[in-house]
């Protein structure tokens, strides 16, 4: 395998730095995240601490796309975040899209970065929580091309409605 780029396994508190800090925060064009729930997420900046909505916010404005794939309803505070961001609530560069069948998780960014595992986009997955609080997690971290390639095509798949005919739970879609 002389030549591949690794891939990196992490767990636990390693998810903040790989996946936010690492993959999400250095966005330049696109953020594609698969989640079962999402909740609103406290990121560091600088000294304090603030909601992912104001990184979103941030991204957008300079051109970044941000799609999350969610499968349960996002949680109040996230709800409420983005309905109080005239930014977010008003991008073309910023969508949500709730799928009942919705279960993987993962991080895409710049179609040049993955992260597959099983982190929730919520603070106990892969936000900045004490160790007390934190899920155990494990996944891993590429930027394999085929790899990244792959699930890029699934994440679209279920995005554009490619399933939605077989899936057996139209029903209860948006």
């Amino acid at each position: 395998m002389t030549g591949a780029p690794p891939i990196r396994f992490i767990r636990d508190d390693e998810h903040y730095a790989t996946v936010v800090e690492e993959g999400i925060l250095a966005a330049r064009e696109s953020v594609r995240i698969a989640t079962a729930n999402v909740k609103e997420i406290r990121i560091r900046k600088g000294k304090r601490y603030v909601s992912i909505v104001r990184a979103f916010e941030e991204m957008a404005e300079r051109g970044v796309s941000i799609r999350i794939l969610h499968g349960a309803p996002p949680s109040r505070r996230f709800r409420e975040e983005i309905g109080g961001s005239p930014v977010l609530s008003s991008s073309e560069r910023f969508e949500m899209l709730f799928c009942p069948r919705a279960h993987l998780k993962m991080v895409l960014v710049d179609a040049a970065f993955l992260y597959a595992g099983s982190a929730n986009f919520t603070g106990a997955g892969i936000g900045v929580k004490k160790p007390e609080r934190r899920n155990f997690e494990i996944g891993f971290a590429t930027s394999d091309p085929a790899t990244v390639r792959l699930h890029a095509s699934i994440f679209e798949e279920i995005w554009s409605g490619a399933l939605c005919d077989s899936c057996g739970r139209r029903e209860y879609c948006e």
